[in-house]
């Protein structure tokens, strides 16, 4: 039984994980017949959003505890993530992983990525095993790897900023999954487009898929 590795970035949207695109990715992953274990990196977050307002809160939260809701307390820091242990590794969206994983949010081109999510990515990318991003996560990898072929959906401001660290960027559709075979790199749209939760589902159904052809 092949099997993911999740990374998540917090716990809500605007300031950790998209809990859609996380729960549907890892619903897509047992549901076509692999396994998944959860991780996320022991860091603060950079901030707390209050989600009905949109603005700041004066709070601290620690990203491993916030994902830890999403994973229903079985969780382990990214830390003591070890690539031989897996096939493949998923990264869900969210303004976490452009505020938390790394700088992207505030910096674009010129952020930096978590260290932990940098191992891990090189060390899947080393090994020669799949790497799936949606959303916004792409930007890590393209930050990490470079030359790199992926999809952020259509915005052309984050196309440019992807573009500018080295990748190729392909404009995409609903649910539509862009394959870097030579990379093993897996990414598709979701919320980075006008979705709802329909088409979040076959963008993480649609990626699940796609990786798990490629072992088979």
């Amino acid at each position: 039984m092949k099997k993911f590795a999740v990374v998540l970035s917090g716990s809500g949207v605007f300031d950790g994980a998209e809990i859609h695109e996380a729960t549907l990715s890892m619903y897509a992953i047992k549901k076509q017949g692999a396994e998944y274990e959860i991780f996320a990196p022991d860091i603060d977050q950079h901030h707390v959003i209050n989600h009905i307002t949109g603005e700041e809160m004066d709070q601290k939260r620690n990203v491993l505890v916030e994902s830890a809701r999403i994973a229903r307390g079985k969780i382990k820091p990214l830390s003591e993530f070890n690539a031989a242990d897996f096939d493949a590794i998923l990264f869900p969206g969210g303004f976490g992983a452009a505020k938390n994983l790394s700088t992207f949010a505030f910096d674009g081109p010129d952020c930096k990525v978590n260290d932990d999510v940098e191992k891990s990515v090189k060390a899947m990318h080393q090994a020669g095993k799949p790497i799936a991003a949606l959303c916004i996560s792409p930007v890590l990898l393209a930050k990490i790897l470079g030359d790199v072929e992926l999809t952020i959906g259509q915005d052309k401001d984050t196309a440019a900023a992807v573009e500018k660290l080295g990748a190729k960027h392909m404009n995409t559709n609903h649910g539509e999954v862009t394959i870097d075979a030579k990379n093993n790199v897996f990414t598709t749209p979701c919320y980075m487009l006008d979705a709802d939760i329909t088409q979040i589902a076959d963008g993480a159904e649609n990626i699940v898929r796609a990786v798990l052809k490629s072992l088979a």
